[in-house]
């Protein structure tokens, strides 16, 4: 038998400390979940004592800059670490084999950084909070409440179907409105090429014909020469335009209106306000299930709306229930929540069902933007095809009209 040091989570979430006698690391483990703990490092006595030392004396900051992975691998990440601790395999193990396996230099990073944390005697929510760029605000919450709870798989299950909904969410947005705008990119490219390289080369014949022009070639004729006169003028303005649209925005008071703006427009307004309120709704739901304090939900859930107005409005409420009101109340001043999720927050509060009706609200929503986008892809495809059809026959029409004229003059001498 082999004596093994170990820390672990007890039920109440506090970290525990001893030794125990084992034939090796997986019986250990499991003699510790038989005691209704949740084991954070195993190791043979006297190795512990000696990682922390070492990672004591290299002052714990190994990585000076902040790891990031992308949200695919992410979610990856979370469900394989719910698998591994859910089977019994020490936290701090668990995490050793992720980084083994990782393939991308950012989640490898993560996991090393991770696992120096914990080695050291850091809680993986402390551990996270390091990495900022790779887990956010909810990610963080949602384990230190595994870690509270002693339900670390449950809760890291529960994240990774989160992640994987929201992920799939705007996986689909983002692939409904490739089409429309790559469409729209090629419907001013068209444009742009026919303006500018094909119409003003008739000039010279229109201008020996000696013929009266249409109404509408002169129109084309004059506004391609005026595009090419000033060209780099329209493109410099264009930029300028960008750019100076880019800045407004980073800034509190443009974010601000560029929010509200989103929200009032028409046609995508509706569709970003549907879509804003399933995350609400989905994050605030997991939060609440997984046993997250409702002023901390309230905070990660503004910070995490994606929109200012609606961040602000769930800031108001925060204060409201803090002062002892029910949530719904202050939300149903607010235009931006429809009666709908309101009146289904207020019966979840009252019955103790919260976190169900807001799965529900979540669901609903879900299925909203997806015929939203659906209908909205069908009608902007046929849209842009008869504008860039009637572009290129407005065009086609200025220059053949002339010669055709010309034609019929000719053949009725």
């Amino acid at each position: 038998m082999t004596t093994f040091k170990y820390a672990a989570k007890d039920p109440a979430g506090k970290t525990v400390e001893g030794t125990i006698q084992a034939n090796d690391k997986n019986e250990a483990v499991a003699e510790l979940r038989k005691k209704n703990l949740t084991a954070m490092r195993v190791d043979e006595a006297g190795v512990m004592a000696s990682r922390k030392a070492k990672n004591k004396s290299s002052g714990g900051g190994l990585f000076k800059v902040s790891p990031k992975a992308n949200k695919t691998e992410l979610v990856i990440f979370t469900r394989q670490l719910a698998t591994m601790i859910g089977a019994g395999l020490a936290l701090l193990e668990s995490l050793e084999v992720l980084g083994d396996q990782a393939e991308s230099p950012g989640l490898k990073m993560t996991c090393q950084v991770l696992v120096a944390e914990v080695r050291g005697g850091s809680d993986l929510s402390a551990a996270m909070e390091k990495c900022p760029k790779a887990f956010d605000d909810l990610y963080v919450s949602m384990v230190r409440a595994g870690e509270v709870s002693g339900q670390m798989d449950i809760i890291l299950e529960r994240l990774a179907d989160y992640q994987e909904a929201s992920e799939s969410l705007r996986r689909e947005i983002k692939a409904a409105m490739t089409y429309p705008v790559i469409s729209m990119v090629l419907v001013l490219g068209i444009t742009a090429f026919l303006m500018l390289g094909v119409v003003p080369g008739f000039r010279a014949v229109f201008d020996s014909l000696d013929s009266e022009l249409p109404t509408i070639t002169t129109i084309v004729l004059e506004t391609a020469e005026w595009m090419k006169a000033n060209v780099i003028t329209w493109v410099l303005g264009g930029t300028a335009l960008v750019v100076g649209f880019s800045m407004g925005k980073r800034t509190e008071r443009g974010q601000i209106l560029w929010d509200r703006f989103c929200l009032r427009a028409p046609v995508f307004g509706p569709l970003t306000r549907k879509i804003a309120l399933a995350r609400f709704s989905r994050t605030f739901a997991t939060l609440i299930r997984s046993g997250v304090p409702i002023m901390g939900t309230l905070d990660i859930v503004a910070a995490t709306s994606g929109n200012k107005i609606i961040s602000q409005v769930v800031l108001d409420s925060r204060d409201s229930v803090r002062a002892g009101n029910m949530l719904s109340e202050p939300l149903a001043k607010s235009p931006v929540f429809p009666p709908m999720v309101t009146r289904m927050i207020a019966i979840g509060e009252r019955t103790g069902a919260l976190e169900v009706l807001l799965e529900k609200i979540a669901e609903f929503y879900d299925a909203q933007v997806k015929a939203a986008v659906k209908s909205l892809t069908s009608l902007i495809e046929p849209l842009l095809i008869s504008v860039m059809g009637i572009i290129v026959g407005v065009v086609v029409m200025s220059v053949f009209l002339p010669i055709l004229d010309v034609v019929g003059k000719l053949g009725s001498k």
